[in-house]
């Protein structure tokens, strides 16, 4: 690899959980009202785990941007929020920060009594405690568009509000099929924090953007890595023989420093100097918000954005 990683691990831990990634809801139903549901209220999450409630729950935590969004536009209250910069409805400033799936506040979430924390897959250890604090938690993921409509679909069951939740799966598959033309535009998509960077595969949520944005993600074939399989090393040899047409840079949190990080290393290195996307100033920050997190239901607004940066380095 050409690319420092010695952070690699510890950078990596906490940029990762963003990404898994993320008041009444317009239109459609109305969320439960908390009335007891006839045989109760199960749903699985994406560990597998079967949790039945006795009503509809109302009131929610969440470590992650897009179930948050999800739940918000479902109805759901929102009495808790992941500690992020981006992606944060404004009317959603006020509730109070948790922490994040690697580092929750668990004294600051028993004390806003949820009826549900919602958390990333790998959050286990966890739930014991919070259990016994008579909060259910339910883990979820988003590696791909189809997590994320599986997500809204299981929220529309939570909430009592299927039909809303239908509606929103809808405008997604309509946005996809939309932009399913496709395109010879070769992508490297780069996941980047200070000191590390990674390539995006096929397998995780920004790769199945692209692909579904009509695009050619270049590190299709790229060996992944065993702590994050949806994501592979930079290796030399094989950036310059995918030679991309474009360089995407995704990052959670302080895209000009990240930016400013990527040039200096090609700056240093002449396998980036020989790249023709480098050649031509062919580099793209995509928005933090749409693809450094799970965007939930503003999936629709990264498949569009994809699909414009497409075209314009189409040759």
């Amino acid at each position: 690899m050409f690319l420092k990683t010695n952070p690699f691990r510890i950078i990596l831990v906490f940029f990762f959980i963003f990404l898994l990634t993320g008041c009444t809801g317009k239109g459609g139903e109305s969320a439960g009202d908390g009335k007891k549901a006839a045989g109760g209220v199960k749903v699985t999450d994406a560990s597998g785990r079967e949790i039945t409630f006795e009503t509809h729950p109302k009131r929610f935590a969440s470590l992650t941007v897009g179930d948050m969004d999800i739940i918000h536009q479902l109805g759901g209250e929102i009495v808790g929020r992941p500690n992020a910069k981006a992606g944060i409805p404004e009317d959603l400033l006020k509730a109070e920060e948790i922490g994040n799936t690697h580092q929750p506040n668990i004294e600051k979430i028993v004390s806003l009594k949820p009826d549900v924390l919602i958390a990333n897959v790998g959050f286990d250890k966890n739930i014991p405690a919070l259990e016994n604090q008579g909060i259910r938690t339910i883990m979820m993921e988003a590696n791909s568009i189809e997590d994320i409509k599986k997500n809204i679909e299981t929220y529309g069951i939570l909430l009592g509000n299927e039909g809303k939740a239908q509606a929103l799966i809808g405008q997604i598959e309509q946005a996809v099929d939309k932009q399913m033309e496709t395109s010879e535009t070769r992508t490297l998509l780069v996941y980047g924090a200070p000191g590390s960077f990674l390539a995006a595969l096929p397998t995780s949520l920004a790769g199945d953007i692209l692909e579904k944005a009509g695009g050619i993600n270049v590190a299709a074939d790229f060996p992944k890595l065993k702590e994050y399989p949806q994501y592979a090393p930079l290796a030399a040899e094989r950036v310059m023989e995918a030679d991309p047409d474009v360089v995407c840079l995704i990052t959670h949190g302080d895209p000009k420093g990240v930016e400013e990080a990527f040039k200096q290393e090609m700056k240093k290195n002449a396998a980036w100097k020989n790249l023709d996307a480098v050649k031509n100033g062919n580099i793209v920050v995509l928005p933090s918000d749409l693809f450094g997190i799970n965007p939930g239901t503003k999936i629709t607004e990264a498949v569009a954005y994809m699909r414009q940066i497409l075209k314009e380095y189409r040759k």
